[in-house]
């Protein structure tokens, strides 16, 4: 009997810290300027790295008319995607981001499109990027 009423006192102690929405942490909701080791971690969803060689730190998605980071799409063999089709498939994986889920350059803000050439040139030296457009086609004058 001892068991339960100890489970149930640790319960009613922890809930309230359980439910307290946190502002900051030291691993996730980074805000924007932290350093992080990958997107997730930040509250904007983009960790940015200006180079190979520098910190990455939390930024914001890129606005329109800003450089972005375009979706990586490929077309699937047929039994490559596992669906059993016989024809091939597109399948975009998200944003490019570098293997460790840093972004050289952002994603766009939602409801932007980023506009970019996705050639495999562009892929192969890490200049594939874009420009974030509205695909309304209102653009501010």
């Amino acid at each position: 009997n001892l068991v339960p009423a100890c489970l149930l006192l640790a319960l009613m102690l922890l809930a309230p810290a359980l439910s307290a929405r946190q502002e900051r942490g030291l691993i996730f909701n980074l805000e924007i300027g932290e350093l992080c080791l990958q997107s997730a971690q930040c509250k904007s969803g983009c960790c940015h790295r200006d180079s190979g060689l520098s910190l990455a730190r939390c930024a914001p998605k890129a606005a329109e008319f800003q450089e972005c980071s375009p979706k990586v799409c490929a077309f699937l063999l047929p039994g490559v995607a596992g669906d059993g089709g016989m024809s091939p498939t597109l399948h975009c994986l998200g944003s490019l981001q570098t293997i460790y889920g840093v972004y050289y350059k952002c994603p766009c803000e939602s409801g932007l499109t980023c506009e970019a050439d996705k050639t495999i040139v562009g892929s192969i030296t890490n200049r594939n990027f874009g420009v974030c457009k509205d695909p309304r086609g209102f653009y501010r004058w």
